[in-house]
C-alpha cells in the first residue's frame, strides 16, 4: 500500500510541477531548456520554488493539503467505545480513560502503540517518515 501510495503522490507531485532549467532560469516545457539545450532540469512548484526530484513536492503537499491524524485523540476515542465512561475506585468515581492513563501509563502507550499498528496494517493510516507523522489514506486518495 505505502508503495502503490507514493507512486501516486509522485504523479500528484510531478503533475503539479513544470520543467524548469535553473542555468537560463526558466521552464523547459518540452523537457530540453529551449535557451541552452540542457536536459537536466528541475522542477518548478508554482509559487513554492524550484528544486531537482519530486520529494521536496510530496513534503509541500503533505504538509499543506493534508492534516496529520492526531494519534492521542483518535486512540482516545477508539477507547471511548470500549470501556464505560466511569469507573469507582473505592469511593470515587473517574474517568474510565483518565484511570487506565494514570494509573498504568506504560500499559496505555502500549495500547496505543498497537492499535497504531493495528491501522497501520489495516491500510488505514499510512506513514513515509518513519512514524513520526501519520496520514489517513483517506485522505491521500483525494488527492489530485
Amino acid at each position: 500500500m505505502k508503495s502503490e501510495m507514493m507512486k501516486k503522490l509522485e504523479q500528484v507531485a510531478f503533475g503539479r510541477t513544470k520543467p524548469f532549467c535553473y542555468g537560463c532560469y526558466r521552464q523547459a516545457p518540452t523537457g530540453v531548456c529551449l535557451s541552452c539545450g540542457s536536459d537536466d532540469l528541475m522542477r518548478e512548484l508554482p509559487g513554492v520554488g524550484v528544486e531537482y526530484g519530486l520529494n521536496w513536492v510530496i513534503e509541500h503537499i503533505l504538509r499543506e493539503e493534508l492534516t496529520p491524524v492526531d494519534l492521542d485523540t483518535e486512540f482516545e476515542s477508539s477507547m471511548e467505545g470500549c470501556y464505560a465512561d466511569e469507573t469507582q475506585i473505592g469511593f470515587i468515581k473517574v474517568n474510565t480513560l483518565w484511570a487506565i492513563q494514570k494509573l498504568d501509563p506504560t500499559a496505555w502507550d502500549m495500547a496505543k502503540q498497537e492499535w497504531i499498528d493495528s491501522e497501520e496494517q489495516e491500510d488505514r493510516i499510512l506513514s513515509f517518515d518513519n512514524g513520526s507523522t501519520y496520514y489517513k489514506v483517506e485522505d491521500l486518495e483525494s488527492l489530485e
